[in-house]
């Protein structure tokens, strides 16, 4: 659940709020880091400066002694020079000082210790080596032991003309109680202020994004609430914010534009609605006339008393005259119930015996018709089925130029795969590549007479038998229409 949870599904008043109080705790997360910090930084900064300053001190004390020592200076002599003095410089300023040789080995202490104690560790020699090598002939080693920061200082002693004689060392352990105790101190009381911000912010931050979104929230409901079907009412508010009185105008103004438009599209689709029931009735009856008058004046043309086959023929001529007419009836009797078009008749038939019958009414001696096999049974309108094909068949032949020589349509039928494929092509002038999208649109056509119904009455036939209608067409070469429909079995 959290992982589909999106900031984006959050209203705008939660989402102003969240960010006022996000900013108050970020900036006291901030606040507390930078004070950590810069206590910890100081602290460090202390100690370093005085260990330097308790050094100093020392080695200024012992460069007096060494001058005013009658013994040798020599690094023999140290533990003679500073036998006494040690502590007395220990003591002075009060700090724990250690001499060793040059090689590292403690010479005096002012350590208190006693004759069963170890014998004190010599310094490690990398720390011999860091104090030869450096520019001060000093170095500082930091460990940490039980918490708590050990500095140790390790820096030579010099006679009166810079010989090395010995290597001073001054422990000191740091001691962060003070800086500590007022670092906890400056926390509690940032807490308590922070905390005292915080309760005011989560009240500041409520009211200002209540304030600020209340106007949006009336806009809101307003524009959830709006709808061609009814009556919309405006938003009579006056807010405080400028972009909002503007958006408030805005759609007042698109309250009056959509009343109209309302109005509009409402006369517009009555008077749309009888007008394309007019031209699909008229284009509808129309339809079958052509094919009606071409099988009369075929068999005018054809008729032979003497011939064996007259009954066969007449039989042929009428039935289809009698399709057709039937096809009239159904419209005009839909008409006439205020109904829709004919309704799907569906009948188990032979796709290829139909498809022939509907292309014998063509007396255009051009046309063939090709199938594959010489039966493909599906369960379909005969009628309307009739209708695509001699739909497709007529715009075919209105495609080729009366003066064009050679003239050609094809229709073939075939099965592919659980589908019915019937290409209707022909070798016209082709579809210009502007009209191509709109091939299939109510009332377009190229042609100058007809209503430019035919093709989107018949795309409609073939997409309710859940088929698809394509084409492909080149200028001046034809075009190829493809039907496809599932083959629905018994």
């Amino acid at each position: 659940m959290l992982n589909n949870f999106k900031i984006t599904t959050l209203s705008l008043r939660i989402r102003i709020f969240l960010s006022m109080i996000v900013l108050i705790l970020m900036a006291s997360v901030i606040l507390a880091s930078i004070s950590i910090f810069q206590f910890k930084n100081e602290a460090k900064q202390y100690h370093q400066e005085r260990l330097e300053r308790n050094e100093n001190s020392v080695k200024q004390h012992i460069n007096y002694v060494l001058a005013t020592t009658t013994y040798p200076l020599n690094s023999g002599n140290l533990d003679l020079i500073f036998k006494d003095k040690i502590h007395e410089l220990a003591h002075i300023h009060n700090v724990e000082i250690n001499i060793y040789g040059l090689q590292g080995k403690l010479l005096k202490s002012s350590k208190e210790s006693f004759s069963v104690d170890k014998v004190a560790p010599p310094i490690p020699e990398y720390i011999l080596k860091l104090v030869r090598s450096s520019i001060e002939k000093r170095y500082v080693d930091i460990t940490t032991i039980d918490g708590k920061r050990n500095r140790s200082a390790f820096s030579q002693i010099k006679d009166d003309k810079f010989k090395p004689l010995g290597i001073l060392n001054l422990p000191y352990v740091e001691d962060d109680g003070y800086y500590e105790n007022e670092l906890k101190s400056f926390l509690i009381r940032l807490g308590q202020v922070y905390t005292f911000m915080l309760l005011i912010a989560f009240a500041l931050a409520y009211f200002l994004s209540s304030y600020i979104t209340k106007s949006l929230k009336t806009i809101s409901d307003k524009l959830s609430e709006t709808s061609l079907k009814r009556k919309n009412e405006k938003i009579v508010l006056e807010a405080n914010s400028n972009e909002i009185n503007l958006l408030i105008k805005a759609y007042n103004g698109m309250i009056d534009e959509l009343e109209i438009s309302a109005a509009k599209l409402a006369q517009s689709e009555r008077e749309e609605a009888w007008r394309e029931m007019a031209k699909q009735v008229a284009h509808e009856i129309k339809n079958p006339l052509t094919p009606m008058r071409l099988t009369v004046q075929s068999f005018q043309r054809k008729f032979d008393p003497k011939d064996l086959k007259v009954k066969q023929k007449m039989d042929d001529y009428s039935e289809t005259l009698i399709q057709q007419i039937d096809t009239m009836s159904a419209v005009a009797s839909a008409f006439s119930n205020f109904a829709s078009m004919p309704a799907q008749q569906n009948e188990t038939l032979n796709v290829v015996e139909v498809v022939e019958l509907a292309m014998d009414i063509f007396n255009e001696d051009y046309i063939e018709c090709k199938s594959e096999s010489p039966e493909i049974i599906s369960i379909i309108d005969r009628t309307q089925l009739i209708r695509i094909i001699t739909n497709l068949a007529k715009n075919a032949i209105q495609s080729i130029p009366e003066q064009q020589e050679y003239k050609s349509v094809v229709v073939r039928i075939k099965r592919e795969n659980n589908n019915v494929l019937i290409t209707v092509a022909d070798n016209g002038i082709g579809i210009q590549r502007t009209d191509t999208e709109r091939i299939f649109e109510p009332k377009f056509t190229t042609k100058t007479s007809g209503m430019g119904l035919g093709l989107g009455i018949i795309k409609n036939i073939i997409e309710n038998y859940k088929g698809t209608i394509t084409f492909e067409t080149k200028l001046g070469v034809g075009t190829t229409f493809t039907v496809s429909f599932p083959i629905i079995n018994t």
